[in-house]
């Protein structure tokens, strides 16, 4: 049996966040490998990802992504639980591609939940006043619970627009933010969450002062 070394154990424990006797169980099923021993753990966090759904992630980052051109940039603050995971080039290629994702597909929300009551029952109306619209161009009137449905089915697709985590990645073109996240939380042994972000386009808000040649013109003969 290796020989193993209190130091070994905390420096272990300091690359991957797991716990004392999980650091020595893997040093030890590992040689006194330290490499081993981290692979060892991020095996163990496969097994254990599930019950790590409700653990807190207060590490991560704040990512800046500017997109080509200069025109959109994109600030992202996404968490894991260590720093050891913060380092790892995996979470920084997701991290990059949240703020890419945030950037082309301009999300409002990063999950439903967030999303306020009273714009989920904005929505809502404008959905129903537009089916109603249709319906009376039509000159087909709907049974009210027909409607409804199409209206709920109008706010469902809404939200999938909007929400971050229910977008489809623009890189991957298949899996959502969410599925992609749960997939790198199950490989690496720990939760990934994309906490909060916030977009920004070049002029966005600002009122374009309308040039008149022909006033400007009058305007400086005027004053001449």
């Amino acid at each position: 049996m290796p020989d193993i070394t209190p130091n070994m154990v905390k420096e272990l424990r300091e690359r991957t966040g797991a716990g004392i006797m999980d650091c020595k169980t893997a040093l030890t099923e590992s040689g006194g490998d330290a490499e081993k021993a981290v692979d060892y753990i991020k095996k163990k966090g496969l097994a254990k990802a599930a019950k790590r759904a409700g653990a807190i992630a207060a590490e991560g980052v704040v990512h800046a992504y500017i997109h080509p051109g200069g025109r959109i940039g994109v600030l992202a603050e996404v968490n894991c639980q260590t720093d050891f995971v913060a380092r790892s080039a995996e979470f920084k290629q997701f991290v990059d591609l949240v703020g890419m994702q945030v950037a082309a597909m301009n999300a409002q929300f990063t999950r439903r939940e967030e999303v306020p009551p009273a714009e989920l029952e904005k929505q809502k109306d404008i959905f129903r006043a537009q089916v109603e619209e249709e319906s009376k161009q039509s000159g087909k009137p709907r049974p009210a619970q027909v409607v409804d449905k199409i209206t709920d089915g109008k706010l469902e697709k809404w939200l999938a627009e909007v929400c971050l985590d229910e977008q489809v990645s623009v890189v991957d073109g298949e899996k959502t933010i969410a599925a992609l996240s749960a997939e790198l939380s199950a490989k690496i042994g720990e939760k990934i969450s994309v906490r909060r972000f916030v977009r920004f386009e070049l002029g966005e808000g600002v009122e374009k002062k309308q040039s008149d040649l022909a006033a400007d013109v009058r305007a400086a003969i005027a004053g001449g």
